[in-house]
Parts: C-alpha cells; structure tokens; sequence
C-alpha cells in the first residue's frame, strides 16, 4: 500500500488498468481544462506519458487519474489530476498528487510543473509552489489569435 494514500485504495502506474471510457469520459465532460477533448487525443496523451491510476481496492474501479510527460531525466509536467465525483471528500486528490510526487522524485526528476486555475491548496499540500519567476516562462499556441503566421 501506498503510504500517501488513505486505506481502500491503491495507485497502479500500469496503463493496462486505466478505464479508457471512464477517463475520457471524466475529462471531456467535466473538467475545465479538457472539455470536449476527442477520445482519439485522449489516448495519444496516455500513450505518451506516464499513468497513475488511482483504484478502489476492493471492488478495483478507477476513482481517479493523473498524468506526467515527461523526458524521464531533467522535467515533468503534472496534469489531466481528477478524482471521480463519488470519491471526492475523502482527500483523495492531495493523497494522488503526493504518490504521485514521490513517484517522481524517487525517479530523480528534478523539476515538476504543473498549470491550475482553482486547486492551488490541493498542490501546496504536495510541496509545489507558485514560479519564483514566472516571467522567464513562456507558452506557445499555434491557434492563438495572435500567433505571428497565422
């Protein structure tokens, strides 16, 4: 059992466990971040990073999910973090996100970087704070209004 995770539920990093419908589902319809994102994207994003499903150890259904790309040597971006409604209270997203950061640490990824609009606390929990600079950080959306080329 992981020490980060209250008892009756278990972490699983084995994509082969995730509920695809469930995920999708959960993130398309009800997050902010992934609204109406298609299946066929929703599985090239888990094909491509590493999967931290979170399970009901008893009856083995999938209560929540995260997700970190990652080059496996100098950075990880945390993202698509959801618990399933029906378990919410529990503290199950702060236990996720420290199994989560205590996975990577003991991978020896130095950096972790994570984007929220409204779970900030959830996150301080697990040790992650604002950018000391966030001026040196840029994004790029090659379908932003303003984007030079279009």
């Amino acid at each position: 059992m992981d020490a980060h995770l209250p008892a009756g539920y278990e972490l699983s990093t084995d994509p082969a466990r995730l509920d695809h419908e469930r995920l999708h589902r959960w993130l398309s319809e009800d997050s902010y971040w992934a609204s109406g994102r298609s299946r066929e994207r929703q599985e090239r994003a888990v094909a491509g990073s590493i999967n931290f499903g979170l399970y009901d150890s008893g009856s083995g259904r999938q209560a929540g999910y995260a997700r970190v790309v990652t080059d496996h040597a100098t950075f990880g971006w945390l993202c698509d973090v959801y618990v399933d409604p029906a378990d919410r209270g529990l503290g199950l997203g702060t236990a996720l996100v420290r199994a989560v950061a205590a996975d990577l640490a003991a991978r020896g990824l130095p950096r972790v970087a994570l984007a929220t609009r409204d779970a900030h606390g959830v996150y301080e929990k697990a040790g992650f704070r604002p950018l000391p600079v966030p001026g040196e950080w840029m994004t790029w959306q090659p379908d932003a209004p303003d984007t030079p080329g279009r």
